[in-house]
């Protein structure tokens, strides 16, 4: 808000405003407003906020006030403005003053930002000076996060710093009238970074480039000529980006993708697609009104669409799907070698699967060596690595899959204040982390699945970088309670005076009610693969009722034996087993589970299950996914995690379907049991009686969500709530979101679901962090 001060009869005043305001092309504004308002005075960046001083007319400080929120460039975020009246010190006129370092202050770092129009129009204008010079930016676009090193935001403090403003660039950059006045990303082709590319001597190219020796148009052209034409013939291209390495095929070539998929081990998980325009993205897939903001949005997302059957891509870039994942060029380095290859472009992440992204060259040339063909790099360093973010639209929401680039590291504060700065280490797949001081949670980017050294030296490189970023140091660790997880001995690793457990599922909860401001009981539905339980056993379809500190769990589906743990999350067939061991009359619902699987491996299942040897008990939705898509014959043996489920929504798509019931045990005391067992021998019965398979997946799906609403509406009742919460991985499955949110609401409860964060572990960091503070502030309290 603004303070309320008498501006009016000021003739100077002093304003402090908070909030996405460096890095946005802020202190220009100002400076513009203050001219246009014939005011003198500074304005500086803070390590806390930006700093203002006015002097003039009283009217015409006023005004410059008003017009200091309503006419703010769009990529600021203003969250308060406070003023003070000051006397006038005589200043003559406006000015831009050094940044000024403060201890303990801390403000939002930008995201990187897609490629402004303008500089888009200047790339591709013959007459420009910056025509095809792929570095092109201004205050409006281009790298932010990825170069900072540290606040203030000034080119001193980025990779930047390396590269020395020619004479061109220098006027442009003291111009208050210029696009690209106090751009700290400014450079042209005779000042900025070198692009080059590298191949085997067999392509003819092994040090084709252009940079500050290399000024002409046709040299600036050469590297991306040449890897278009790379591209063009199906060889594989690592592109050096904003925050990180992409892998680059052409997206209509099968046997290109096919290579690509070989090399980089990524068998059958589905590849993203970029195409410079809007009407690109038309051909590929079905594109409504909020999935156009998204893709033309500055963080550039890649958005899931509905598949054309006849779009021109390879049939293996999403195979099973009715999906792809499609994504707009946000660098002007995407722009130019779309247009060269004009055709969609697979552009993946650039390393083997489950690795971090590569992003400097050496580390490039290193891992990628066996999978790429050529190497377009460039010489502005990384600072931070950045996955490209994921969403998809689900009825009236988007909802992300991943979130890191155009998002992060933006705060989402907690509807409370942790009394402690903590940090929560997050969970053992999709890691992210939270940072904590008082409100302000700063959750990480993207990690990955902690299962290699080099994703944990990404964890701590990443939180290293935050703590000095925010200048957090925190006091206390959270942690999931499973006691087995890597981030839990993370969390011990950090030296820190008490550490905080917090279960997964409350977690998942607490993410989505912290997010929306809820601090009152709700109930929470957690829905996903696997959690460690209170009870040590596997939990993954929870319903609780509880807030931030506390919670109960009311309601489960029914335990069932996994066969192998973990293994069942890459074989579906394991977890028909496990749920035909609960009925074992029922196997011939279940035969369709087993076809193509060798009889020994079901025999030692068998004894497995027998013996109830390393077969933990779960109630875990994900899993009954895996199992109806077993039993349906949609999917036994799964290539990559989750595969089978987002195959059976496929089928299902927006098929009409009538629920099945599922049968509810239990009380309320003992807590209620969703057993799915009925459900999945129906299933199977319909299958053999000759129902179509994608009316059979669609009524698992409506049958999953009719048994929550009426549970979710039992408890509810019963408790007094009328807010319930929507949370974990399963609810990345669009129809399954839909039909249950659609119920619940027209009973006449308010439904929350993740907006900020993704309903996948990604967002558990945050979880962990609204719990521990709504702990430590109960015991302060």
């Amino acid at each position: 808000m603004i303070a309320a001060t008498s501006q009016t009869s000021a003739s100077a005043l002093r304003l402090r405003v908070t909030g996405l305001v460096q890095g946005v092309g802020f202190r220009p504004f100002v400076h513009r407003l203050a001219m246009r308002h014939g005011l003198s005075g500074w304005v500086l960046n803070a390590a806390g906020d930006v700093q203002i001083r006015v002097e003039g007319d009283a009217d015409e400080i006023a005004a410059f006030v008003t017009n200091l929120r309503a006419e703010a460039p769009s990529l600021a975020r203003i969250e308060e403005v406070t003023t003070q009246p000051c006397a006038p010190s005589g200043l003559e006129r406006f000015t831009i003053l050094e940044s000024r370092t403060e201890p303990d202050r801390r403000q939002p770092v930008s995201p990187d930002v897609a490629l402004c129009q303008a500089c888009e129009q200047e790339l591709f204008n013959l007459a420009n000076r910056r025509y095809r010079y792929p570095f092109i930016t201004c205050t409006d676009c281009g790298p932010r996060f990825t170069v900072i090193e540290a606040m203030p935001y000034d080119r001193e403090r980025t990779s930047m710093r390396a590269f020395t403003q020619c004479p061109e660039c220098l006027r442009e950059y003291r111009s208050p009238t210029d696009r690209r006045y106090h751009s700290e990303t400014n450079s042209c082709a005779a000042c900025g970074p070198t692009l080059w590319l590298e191949a085997d001597q067999g392509f003819g190219v092994r040090a084709s480039g252009f940079g500050r020796s290399r000024v002409s148009s046709l040299e600036s052209r050469a590297p991306i000529a040449t890897a278009a034409e790379l591209l063009l013939a199906g060889q594989i291209v690592a592109i050096r980006g904003l925050g990180g390495f992409h892998l680059a095929v052409d997206a209509t070539n099968e046997a290109a993708v096919a290579r690509l998929r070989a090399r980089k081990q990524r068998d059958a998980k589905p590849l993203a697609v970029m195409v410079r325009t809007l009407p690109e993205a038309r051909r590929l897939g079905s594109v409504n009104r909020a999935e156009a903001d998204l893709l033309t949005s500055p963080e550039r997302p890649i958005v899931l669409l509905r598949r054309f059957d006849h779009a021109p891509l390879a049939p293996g870039i999403a195979p099973g799907l009715d999906t792809i994942g499609v994504m707009l060029a946000y660098t002007p380095l995407h722009h130019l070698l779309l247009d060269r290859v004009k055709r969609p472009l697979v552009m993946t992440s650039g390393n083997k699967s489950e690795e971090p992204i590569a992003t400097d060259n050496a580390d490039a040339r290193r891992r990628l060596a066996g999978v790429a063909d050529a190497f377009l790099l460039h010489d502005r360093e990384i600072v931070s690595r950045y996955d490209d973010s994921v969403v998809r639209v689900a009825g009236n929401t988007s909802v992300f899959l991943r979130r890191a680039r155009g998002y992060a590291p933006l705060p989402i504060d907690l509807p409370l204040a942790s009394p402690r700065p903590l940090v929560a280490v997050g969970p053992h797949l999709k890691n992210t982390f939270t940072l904590v001081h008082g409100a302000r949670a700063y959750v990480s980017q993207h990690i990955g699945d902690l299962e290699n050294i080099e994703t944990m030296e990404h964890f701590r490189t990443t939180l290293d970088a935050y703590k000095r970023l925010f200048r957090i140091e925190p006091e206390v660790a959270v942690r999931d309670l499973h006691p087995g997880y890597l981030s839990t001995r993370v969390a011990g690793d950090l030296g820190l005076e008490r550490i905080i457990p917090v279960q997964h599922h409350h977690a998942h909860v607490a993410a989505v009610l912290a997010e929306h401001g809820v601090t009152d009981t709700a109930v929470g539905v957690a829905f996903d693969g696997t959690g460690y339980g209170d009870d040590g056993a596997v939990w993954g379809a929870e319903i609780l009722v509880g807030d931030l500190a506390e919670y109960r769990r009311l309601a489960h589906l029914r335990y069932a034996p996994l066969p192998g743990g973990d293994l069942c999350a890459r074989r579906p067939w394991r977890v028909a087993a496990g749920y035909l061991s609960l009925e074992p009359a029922a196997a011939h619902a279940f035969a369709r589970a087993f076809d193509g699987i060798d009889a020994g491996k079901q025999g030692m299942v068998a004894q497995q299950l027998a013996a109830r040897l390393n077969t933990p008990l779960a109630s875990s939705m994900g899993r009954l996914f895996d199992a109806a898509a077993a039993v349906l014959g949609v999917r036994r043996v799964a290539q990559y995690e989750g595969q089978a489920a987002m195959e059976l929504e496929a089928l299902a798509g927006g098929r009409p379907a009538q629920p099945l019931r599922l049968r509810v045990t239990g009380d309320r005391a003992a807590g209620l049991i969703l057993d799915p067992v009925p459900l999945l021998v129906a299933l199977g019965e319909r299958l053999a009686s000759g129902t179509d398979v994608r009316d059979l997946a669609a009524a698992f799906h409506e049958s999953v969500a009719l048994a929550t609403d009426e549970l979710v509406a039992r408890i509810a009742a019963a408790a007094g709530v009328r807010t319930v919460a929507l949370g974990g991985g399963c609810f990345q499955n669009a129809r399954l979101l839909v039909s249950i949110r659609a119920r619940l609401e027209a009973r006449g409860l308010r439904v929350l679901v993740p907006r900020k964060l993704s309903p996948n572990d990604g967002a558990i960091s945050y979880g962990q962090a609204a719990v521990a503070a709504a702990v430590l502030l109960r015991k302060h309290g």
